[in-house]
């Protein structure tokens, strides 16, 4: 028996790039400045993403939010990030193929070796251009943590850090908690 290919007519490279990495059937990829990146995170990099996860969660089920690693779609570019953790409000998942930034409450992405520029440098600038209004970086490299928020169309106005690992971090409302990074 054989398979017959999906045939999908886009009107423009943006729809078609990003379709196609929603239905290839393999490993979950990104695309970064039009660039399909494969994830593949290694278990330290789960670790931290999992630490960060759960001291939130407790105050994300109040606020009625999930967290996940589902997919955010930044229109308008050949950007289709999948953060290591989103926290955004539970009505908005349903159905949902991706994301908006600006729909997230807080976007957490921990840097690998082989792409942690993309986290530090280009994730950060389109995060905050796209209305993401809390990006916490956990750069393991750096062996640091820093909280941007006041997303603006030329970046984050503030800036919280970097922090060593070990030294708390503050969430600001509506989280209004502090992280414990000494595991990280």
């Amino acid at each position: 028996m054989s398979t017959q290919p999906h045939v999908y007519a886009a009107d423009d490279p943006e729809s078609a790039l990003k379709y196609a990495i929603q239905h290839h059937g393999g490993d979950r990829v990104e695309i970064v400045e039009g660039v399909i990146q494969p994830l593949s995170p290694s278990w330290g990099h789960e670790k931290a993403a999992n630490k960060l996860r759960r001291q939130i969660e407790p105050t994300a089920d109040k606020l009625g939010c999930l967290a996940g690693s589902g997919n955010i779609d930044l229109p308008g570019s050949s950007n289709w990030y999948v953060p290591d953790v989103a926290f955004a409000p539970e009505h908005l998942m349903d159905g949902a193929p991706a994301l908006l930034p600006d729909q997230t409450l807080l976007i957490i992405e921990v840097t690998s070796e082989s792409n942690g520029d993309t986290d530090r440098i280009v994730k950060r600038r389109r995060y905050a251009e796209y209305g993401a209004p809390l990006y916490l970086l956990v750069d393991r490299q750096e062996g640091t943590c820093t909280l941007y928020s006041r997303p603006g169309r030329l970046g984050y106005t503030q800036v919280d850090g970097p922090h060593p690992f070990g030294t708390p971090v503050r969430l600001p409302e509506p989280f209004d908690l502090e992280l414990d990074t000494s595991e990280l």
